[in-house]
């Protein structure tokens, strides 16, 4: 038999084959720019798109100006009538100033003071404005719900301060001075007071709130805030005691309120849970 098949084959050998024309140097130089090209152009791509960003630069730039616009409003308003704040403010206690420029910065404190806290609603209505088209629908929800309740709880912790916690705190301390002392508050001394025993507690009294937030995106649930009971009260003792001046009445008088909002929080956790278990059964 003719391994060659009578010479049918069209190559006797694999030499015999011809060799695919290989790319010249020129043209193999050529393509690699081109690769290298798109790989530039893809790895310069934005993350963000530019349009975007500067769009929620330009909204975050207009809620800023409202929200200053307001404020200087409110300041204006306030520091003209300061004479109509004054008592509210001193509660009629004897203050004394320690030089020209502290008549100044008492009214500035005031003025800020009073001006943010009527500016508040405000404020909040601005960032919910620019925060709300960024936030998932349940969060959306949680918030458009609960944003009245968390000013109205805002404002009873003023309340609750100015009205309990501050007097008595301020009477007792004075009290202590005058057994062997001629105590003599400072203007700027007793402000500086006054804030401190109605803002935080103003923040405090928003623990509920809060807590119902980080149940509804599933950070928090009930029994992981019944297992860190204990550690909570330690750490909300240690935080009544930086917030507070540094008496045993005032931090007793913010660390009750404080427990009670934090076992408010977990039966409305609770039964949030229960609701939703309800509703998807």
């Amino acid at each position: 038999m003719d391994p060659y098949e009578d010479g049918k084959r069209k190559y006797l050998s694999p030499l015999d084959k011809p060799q695919a024309e290989l790319p010249s140097p020129v043209e193999a130089l050529a393509e690699i720019p081109v690769v290298a090209i798109e790989e530039d152009h893809v790895a310069d791509e934005p993350l963000i798109p530019v349009t975007s960003l500067l769009e929620h630069l330009s909204e975050l730039r207009k809620q800023i100006i409202k929200g200053l616009t307001i404020f200087i409003l409110f300041f204006i308003v306030v520091f003209s009538t300061i004479n109509i704040w004054f008592p509210f403010i001193t509660r009629g206690h004897s203050l004394v100033i320690l030089g020209p420029l502290e008549v100044v910065k008492f009214y500035m404190t005031i003025s800020t003071t009073l001006a943010f806290g009527l500016a508040m609603p405000f404020l909040v209505h601005f960032l919910w404005s620019f925060v709300k088209p960024g936030l998932k629908e349940e969060e959306s929800r949680f918030l458009g719900l609960y944003a009245p309740i968390m000013l109205v709880l805002f404002l009873i912790g003023i309340a609750f301060g100015y009205f309990v916690v501050n007097p008595l705190s301020y009477t007792f301390l004075v009290s202590i001075g005058a057994t062997n002392f001629d105590v003599m508050v400072s203007a700027s001394e007793y402000m500086h007071f006054l804030i401190m025993t109605t803002v935080p507690l103003g923040l405090l009294f928003e623990l509920p709130i809060v807590a119902l937030f980080l149940s509804a995106i599933g950070v928090l649930t009930a029994e992981s805030m019944k297992k860190i009971r204990g550690w909570s009260y330690i750490a909300m003792g240690v935080g009544s005691a930086v917030i507070t001046p540094p008496d045993f009445i005032s931090q007793l008088l913010v660390l009750i309120p404080m427990i009670i909002l934090y076992e408010i929080s977990i039966y409305l956790v609770r039964r949030t849970e229960r609701k939703q278990i309800e509703s998807t059964a």
